[in-house]
């Protein structure tokens, strides 16, 4: 862990698509996705992130329970991996947009916040 004085201050958007309780994608959800589609598998992917295999396997199974189509897609066989469906990146794109997009338009306010921070 790095000494607060070696830290700079930073910010960025944290958006959570929800209804209720049901986070249907945020950053984590947003982030594994990511690494899926760039380890071609969950378990793969989970190490990458640090996280439990059933705790990455839950997360693509609420994922894929909660969009219209499925946005990662195993393979019937074991080891056979998984890899984000057509949807899957459309979604991920557009997560990492809006992203992009906010930072873009708050990006004025937040430094002259972050000008106020000690350093």
């Amino acid at each position: 862990m790095k000494a607060a004085h070696d830290a700079t201050w930073s910010a960025r958007p944290r958006w959570r698509i929800q209804r209720g309780e049901e986070i249907a994608l945020g950053p984590g959800k947003a982030d594994l996705l990511e690494a899926i589609e760039q380890a071609g598998s969950i378990s793969a992917a989970a190490r990458d992130l640090g996280m439990s295999y059933r705790r990455a396997w839950l997360l693509v199974e609420a994922m894929n329970a909660m969009f219209r189509e499925p946005l990662v897609a195993t393979t019937s066989w074991r080891r056979g991996g998984a890899r984000l469906t057509e949807a899957g990146r459309a979604v991920l794109a557009l997560y990492r947009r809006i992203e992009r997009t906010s930072a873009e338009a708050t990006h004025g306010d937040l430094t002259a916040l972050l000008r106020r921070l000690k350093s």
